[in-house]
Order: C-alpha cells, then structure tokens, then sequence
C-alpha cells in the first residue's frame, strides 16, 4: 500500500485531492466512556453541578468535528453537511457516544467523526472530573464509511 502523506523527499504533505471526484460521504464513528454507576446515574438525571453533560457533549462533538483540519494537520478544512451524535448506555456503568458526518466532496469525513465521538467523550469527563477521576474514555472506532475511490466500509 503506497503511503500519501508523504512527499518525495520523505516529509509530511497535504494530499493533494484536486482530480478527485465529488461524492455524497458519510463516516460513523464510536466511543465509549466507562465510569461508576453512580456517575452515570447522575449524568442521566441531570444532577452534575456543572449542568446538562449530554448537551454539553452534543455541542462539543459537533463544534469539533467542524474544526477537524484544526486540530489534525492533514486533514482538509470540509464543508460538513451534517453532524449527529447519538448518546445511550448499558444502564449500569458505560456511555455509549455515536457520531455520524456527512459532506459532499473530494475527500472524506473519517476524521470529522472520530474526533467528534471524542471531543464529546472528554467532555463528559471535563464535566465529570469532580466526581469520579477514573473515567476510562475508549474504545473508539470508525463503525463505518462510505463514498470514495476507496470504497464502503463497514466494521
């Protein structure tokens, strides 16, 4: 498998997607935050001093995943189309963080969704800290992509 992040004299680059087609893309990523029942219990009621932990979260994930390039010194700046996140549980100890990203582009939204998922997974322990310190964030995965030269992909 050729490497494309890299130019001839061996050193990071930018791809460059000019000749690619423009397609419909959409990426899916996951995470999970595992914590006592009793933090758990406490982010669903909504009794977190520092407010609502799943707004907050929803926010975060999405404010993230539209700043992507900016934190990830590859990725291309996209126009995103759409951003979801989805938060559930196992109803004892774990928090389950799905973040869905769509654009229509030269290049996809992998990136865009992982750091979604995660940047809402820290911010929950942000929110959470106080409580409980060992809050273990992970792990996250793509669950699934589509669009591209590269294909579908599904975990």
């Amino acid at each position: 498998m050729e490497l494309t992040h890299f130019n001839e004299q061996g050193r990071a680059r930018m791809v460059d997607v000019s000749d690619k087609e423009v397609t419909a893309r959409k990426a899916t990523a996951s995470t999970t935050v595992k914590m006592a029942p009793e933090t758990l219990a406490r982010i669903k009621e909504g009794t977190i001093s520092k407010g609502d932990v799943l707004a907050v979260a929803q926010v975060a994930g999405i404010m993230a995943a539209k700043k992507t390039s900016d934190w990830i010194p590859m990725c291309h700046p996209l126009p995103l189309t759409g951003v979801n996140l989805v938060f559930s549980d196992n109803h004892s100890d774990e928090l389950y963080i799905e973040g869905t990203v769509k654009t229509t582009g030269k290049t996809g939204v992998e990136m865009e969704a992982l750091t979604a998922v995660t940047a809402a997974a820290l911010t929950v322990y942000d929110m959470c800290k106080a409580l409980q310190k060992d809050i273990v964030i992970g792990p996250t995965q793509l669950v699934s992509k589509t669009g591209g030269k590269s294909g579908d992909y599904s975990l």
